[in-house]
């Protein structure tokens, strides 16, 4: 067998074939290279690079590039607030918008004490995987916080703690980016506008009746109407059994506080 034809020509056709495809693709990436938008890593560097998603999107690159190619709203970045977002305007040549300061807040009061466990939990420590048990939840109130604590865990402020088996805010670390409240699966966790005054708010998550609500927490709203009564700014409504208390009406007053039976109203420090 001819040493040439089985293996030195195969081989030298093998390596010419590599060269003219390795040319033809050089060739292609400089004829249709197109030039990074130097736009994207002007927003990038304004960014707070915070990686927290609480925009929308998986990081910060992700979300500079979205707003030059996407056209995303420039105002997208809680941690970065007014500032940033008027410089990602100045940088797009749009006009600045204000980005309202949001902060976390908990629904719920329901501690060990106040709303007792139905089951011991053993399985994943995770309130997104307790949450696919029957029942929706091991505790008693299918609608209260699970008190696992992912929230803390996917916090990159380190802006919650666990306290009494529910999370606390800490005010001067929460960005109000949302990403406890994306990760939350009972939506015990919502954003809410800073305030520079004390507003007051429903701590409760539940839209059972009354008499249910009793069954299984010592705090929770039990949809008697009587703040909706009592506030004289007529800030409060009934929806579902429980009260919600418009924050931008509320004057702050506690009548509703001081009247409820069930002490499930707060008043919310200013920021």
């Amino acid at each position: 067998m001819d040493f040439a034809h089985v293996v030195l020509y195969p081989t030298a056709l093998m390596g010419t074939l590599g060269l003219v495809f390795g040319v033809l693709l050089a060739v292609a990436s400089i004829a249709f290279f197109v030039k990074p938008d130097d736009r994207v890593e002007l927003i990038r560097e304004a960014l707070p690079g915070a990686n927290c998603a609480g925009c929308g999107y998986p990081g910060c690159d992700n979300y500079a590039e979205a707003v030059v190619v996407d056209g995303a709203r420039t105002t997208l970045c809680m941690v970065g607030g007014s500032s940033v977002a008027a410089v990602i305007a100045g940088i797009m040549g749009v006009k600045a918008e204000a980005v309202e300061s949001m902060r976390s807040f908990l629904k719920c009061a329901g501690t060990p004490e106040c709303s007792p466990r139905n089951a011991i939990y053993s399985g994943i420590q995770d309130c997104r995987s307790a949450a696919v048990l029957p029942g929706g939840s091991p505790n008693s109130c299918p609608y209260g916080c699970i008190g696992l604590g992912t929230c803390v865990e996917v916090c990159v402020f380190g802006a919650l703690s666990m306290k009494d088996g529910l999370p606390s805010v800490d005010l001067s670390k929460c960005t109000g980016c949302g990403t406890c409240v994306a990760n939350c699966p009972k939506s015990v966790l919502k954003l809410v506008p800073r305030r520079e005054r004390e507003v007051m708010q429903v701590v409760c998550n539940s839209h059972w009746r009354g008499p249910d609500v009793k069954k299984v927490c010592s705090t929770g709203c039990i949809g008697c109407g009587i703040c909706v009564k009592t506030c004289p700014e007529q800030a409060i409504v009934l929806e579902n059994n429980l009260a919600v208390i418009n924050i931008d009406k509320c004057t702050g007053c506690g009548a509703c506080v001081a009247k409820c039976p069930s002490k499930c109203i707060h008043p919310v420090a200013g920021s």
